[in-house]
């Protein structure tokens, strides 16, 4: 084997090694950066799709509808607790809006109420925040809980997300508020 070939095939060998372990040291950076980072939803781009309802690696998603109670206006009539055709504005599941009953409504004086969220039955699928938001004021909105995402930073619903409403954020403000909003509950 003549010199010419063995000095190609040495530098070629110094360049992939070079490359290596740059690349290992760019995908460290990247990992690293991305440990700093969580998903959440900007609730001002969520389009209430129900997807985070469904495309979640866990069985109940991560993600659940919050209450801005500043914003509230503790109205009798609630776009995001009762269905548009309730025939009462009562309790009863026909005129709940909540597939699962994860709003809960509680009477503070007349004719006032106080809407919670029960998040252990709350299922993401942003049927309340929907109707908050189109016969309400917007004090319901959708985030992602961390306490329950198991934050691998690699979110099944931030790649279906057809408003692209999933964002990464810092993990020391792992929470997008709508509006000026500042006490979630």
């Amino acid at each position: 084997m003549d010199n010419s070939k063995k000095i190609n095939r040495r530098k070629f060998f110094q360049t992939a090694v070079a490359l290596s372990v740059g690349g290992l040291g760019g995908a460290i950076a990247i990992k690293s950066t991305k440990a700093n980072t969580v998903w959440q939803i900007d609730p001002n781009l969520c389009t209430q799709c129900e997807k985070c309802a469904t495309e979640c690696v866990l069985s109940q998603s991560a993600v659940k509808c919050v209450h801005a109670y500043d914003v509230c206006g503790y109205c009798e009539l609630c776009g995001g607790y009762s269905t548009p055709d309730a025939i009462h504005l009562d309790t009863a599941a026909e005129n709940q809006l909540c597939p699962t009953g994860a709003i809960k409504r509680t009477y503070i004086e007349d004719p006032y109420f106080e809407y919670s969220i029960d998040e252990t039955k709350c299922i993401g699928c942003a049927k309340c925040v929907k109707g908050c938001g189109a016969f309400g004021n917007g004090s319901l909105y959708l985030q992602v809980r961390h306490d329950r995402c198991l934050n691998c930073n690699e979110c099944a619903i931030a790649r279906v997300c057809p408003s692209g409403a999933f964002k990464q954020v810092p993990v020391d403000k792992p929470y997008l508020l709508r509006g000026e909003q500042g006490y979630v509950k």
